[in-house]
């Protein structure tokens, strides 16, 4: 059955296996969006981690996440054929699979979801029966293969250039105003977020003593300052506020529902090529985005606020999660004025 031929009271059901990193659930969003727009009716659930659950809770196209109780990597093939049998009751007309993995694919097929959709990956053309062909050239970014999976065969369009289909996260403005309390936020300053993490390595985090500037001069013109991050950036927000008279507000103890909430309230968020910057992207916030060795040419900030920091080296971009030259140039030569400038008075 296909969304042409099934009958007008029934609601057409897609299983999407969602990805395994902050920023790219976040831009999964914009095939959810596409598939609404093609079929409002049409019901999304998605198999992801538990802890994305927030991220997906913020989307309301998706009708619920399914807890993928496998850690990213695991195969455990008692698991997945539970976890398929499982959700067969659920009668999935599709099922979309994100990841290019092998073992990605392997809970729709023992789902028995008809109609299996993506790109081959690792030898998965006995569990897929709705293969693509990958153009790169088409689809340079990985938003747009995930768009590009969501369309008919020979249909698909370079639909990233349409800004209807850039990620969107709603704030549940309840548990935002507890939060504010929670952690003493002031909603009379501006607030300045910085994001110095990034989960893949030093080789795209900016200096902690640039973020340090960046700080001081914000805190100098009476805004307040947070610094965002997961509890292993703790360190971080440690390096960042020994240089400041006054010490940014450190949330890096926050939930991640609760860090979605409080980033809606940021004016500008600064932050490395991390899935905080996506978020950044998808609350609607101004995004100074600092690339180091990676590339916005696959990943950029979706966002028309978004301004791109990256500078081109000859060495760059190596996508090493360490410096192999030990100059860390990409980064150390993006000045924190030049972050200043555009962040603007």
């Amino acid at each position: 059955m296909t969304i042409l031929d099934r009958t007008n009271d029934e609601e057409y059901k897609y299983l999407v296996v969602g990805p395994s990193w902050i920023g790219d659930m976040v831009m999964a969003n914009a095939l959810f969006r596409y598939l609404k727009s093609q079929d409002p009716e049409c019901i999304i659930d998605v198999l992801a981690p538990e802890w994305s659950h927030p991220v997906l809770a913020r989307m309301p196209e998706v009708r619920r996440p399914i807890v993928m109780s496998l850690g990213h990597g695991v195969l455990n093939l008692v698991t997945r054929y539970q976890i398929g049998v499982s959700l067969r009751a659920e009668k999935y007309d599709h099922a979309i699979l994100l990841p290019n993995t092998f073992k990605s694919a392997l809970i729709p097929w023992w789902a028995r979801i008809p109609k299996r959709t993506g790109w081959p990956g690792e030898w998965r053309y006995g569990v897929l029966n709705d293969r693509r062909v990958l153009d790169k050239a088409r689809y340079p970014l990985m938003v747009q293969r995930y768009l590009a999976l969501g369309a008919n065969h020979g249909q698909a369009q370079d639909l990233l250039l349409h800004q209807d289909f850039y990620p969107h996260l709603q704030v549940d403005v309840a548990a935002r105003d507890l939060v504010i309390k929670k952690y003493g936020l002031l909603t009379n300053k501006p607030l300045l977020m910085l994001c110095p993490g990034a989960q893949y390595g030093a080789s795209k985090r900016w200096p902690q003593e640039y973020f340090s500037q960046v700080a001081e001069y914000y805190l100098s013109r009476d805004w307040q300052v947070a610094i965002l991050g997961g509890k292993a950036e703790s360190e971080l927000v440690h390096s960042i506020n020994v240089n400041l008279t006054v010490p940014a507000l450190d949330l890096t103890q926050t939930t991640l529902a609760e860090a979605i909430d409080l980033m809606s309230l940021a004016q500008v968020v600064v932050s490395n090529d991390s899935g905080l910057m996506h978020v950044a992207c998808a609350l609607d916030r101004k995004v100074i985005a600092i690339y180091g060795s990676s590339s916005p040419d696959f990943t950029p900030p979706l966002h028309v606020k978004a301004v791109i920091l990256s500078k081109s080296l000859p060495c760059k971009p190596c996508f090493k999660r360490e410096c192999p030259l030990k100059h860390l140039n990409c980064l150390r030569t993006i000045t924190p004025q030049a972050v200043i400038k555009e962040i603007g008075e």
